[in-house]
């Protein structure tokens, strides 16, 4: 996602990274990592991904290899770098209590205090049970829909901060479901600061079908894994 005006032909379809490059972020802002991980990023250590990737504790992190990543933290050699990872603490709160009872900041401010509309609650809630390979108990599906909706607040967040203090473009570095326009994050930046214009890319390893909450999509080369629904069946 872009923070400020951004003027693209909708119809092409580019890599993150080749966006960023013609983009010149004012600051990132990662998913992945937290504010504390963020401080690490130096702009010395941003070049270096054996560095950089050991300073994070990356292969403790759970997220894909870090070489998937090292092109975007390289911009953080000429921009800041913030990072708005949630930890599994503060996941699992806001699974049992949801995402406004442990949300640091104005919770109001992005929804967080307000119910979502029934036909929403219920695409989101299939959409955490397709993702967990339909393993999961129907009646827990709501506290994941608590924990995305905590994680789409602390991006949101984040984001304006970094555009606060360093002025547009800012790039938010996420997956799809935080990334699509109709309820990730940026329908929490319209809510919170409806002056600011967001612009959204996708990433797929398939072409979709249908109507895509994006921008923009990418596709981008299928990367070699187990079936994580292998344990389930």
């Amino acid at each position: 996602m872009i923070l400020g005006e951004v003027h693209d032909n909708p119809g092409h379809h580019a890599r993150q990274a080749e966006v960023l490059v013609g983009l010149d972020p004012s600051a990132l802002v990662f998913e992945m990592i937290s504010a504390e991980q963020a401080a690490l990023v130096t702009p010395d250590l941003a070049g270096d991904a054996e560095a950089l990737a050991a300073a994070l504790d990356w292969g403790n992190s759970g997220w894909p290899d870090f070489s998937y990543y090292a092109p975007l933290f390289a911009f953080g050699a000429e921009a800041p770098v913030y990072g708005a990872a949630i930890d599994r603490a503060a996941a699992q709160e806001a699974f049992a209590a949801g995402a406004a009872a442990v949300f640091a900041g104005d919770a109001a401010r992005f929804g967080l205090t307000q119910h979502l509309p029934e036909d929403e609650q219920a695409e989101r809630e299939a959409e955490q049970m397709a993702a967990h390979c339909d393993a999961l108990p129907p009646e827990i599906l709501p506290g994941f829909v608590e924990a995305q909706r905590l994680r789409d607040a602390a991006l949101a967040e984040a984001a304006l901060a970094a555009l606060a203090a360093h002025g547009p473009p800012v790039a938010i570095i996420t997956g799809n479901g935080h990334a699509r326009r109709d309820w990730g994050v940026p329908a929490l930046l319209a809510r919170a600061a409806p002056d600011v214009t967001v612009f959204t890319l996708g990433q797929f390893e398939d072409a979709p079908e249908g109507e895509v909450p994006f921008d923009l999509w990418a596709l981008s080369d299928p990367v070699d894994r187990p079936d994580p629904c292998l344990a389930f069946r």
